[in-house]
């Protein structure tokens, strides 16, 4: 493999950063919403993201609203994953690639929550960092396409029968981030001790502190049983009728 010099090539991580952010401040529900001349962030929760979507214009719209926040997550990465692949940080055994796949991956979640564009009020970047991580993971082993597809579909399940919206997208993001985790756990444990290897692990770990962080008044919401429910039933249903 090449050896890529971080003395040489710091400059790279300021453009990645900037551009990942940008594209992150791109945000889909209040394109759609605009759409169907309405705001999404002045009506229901006034949460511009996947969730409040589905509440105010149906499970469709929250979908097509999901799968746009997810590639938006995941396809910086892809790139970054392309053009840093087959290269190691000089004098160490660490992957460019495995570190600068999630160095994208968390500007464009920063970009998302704290969008310049919106005054720094955006989404809570669940769907883009989902997108993100199977993705990822897809780059791992392409089977993990259909393994990481069927746990979306877990999660989704448990969004439907519980209606714990907020829950059961913070399950999928530390799901997620633990199955990476321990993949590269067992890719470098000879060098765990080294510095870039764990500054890898405290992208991971930022990645759940930003979305975790962004969910802080669900969470006081769900223990003291005031969280807004997620009724995807009720959805279909009314559709039906």
């Amino acid at each position: 493999m090449e050896e890529w010099s971080l003395s040489e090539n710091w400059w790279q991580l300021i453009v990645v950063a900037i551009s990942c952010y940008l594209i992150g401040c791109i945000n889909f529900a209040r394109l759609i919403s605009r759409s169907k001349n309405k705001d999404i962030t002045k009506i229901g929760s006034g949460n511009p993201g996947t969730m409040n979507m589905t509440r105010e214009f149906g499970v469709k719209v929250g979908l097509i609203t999901f799968f746009c926040d997810a590639f938006k997550g995941g396809l910086p990465s892809l790139i970054g994953m392309f053009i840093y692949l087959d290269q190691v940080f000089a004098g160490t055994d660490l992957i460019v690639a495995d570190f600068m796949r999630y160095y994208c991956g968390v500007f464009v979640i920063i970009g998302h929550i704290f969008p310049v564009t919106m005054h720094f009020k955006g989404g809570k970047g669940i769907a883009s960092t989902l997108g993100l991580f199977w993705i990822n993971l897809a780059c791992e082993n392409p089977w993990f396409l259909l393994i990481g597809f069927g746990f979306l579909l877990f999660v989704a399940l448990y969004i439907v029968f519980t209606e714990w919206g907020a829950m059961g997208s913070l399950i999928g993001v530390t799901g997620f981030s633990v199955w990476q985790g321990i993949i590269f756990y067992l890719r470098y444990t000879a060098i765990l001790a080294s510095p870039l290897v764990l500054l890898l692990f405290g992208l991971l770990m930022t990645l759940n502190i930003l979305t975790w962080c962004a969910h802080g008044k669900n969470i006081i919401r769900l223990l003291s049983g005031e969280e807004h429910r997620t009724s995807v039933k009720a959805k279909l249903r009314k559709k039906k009728s």
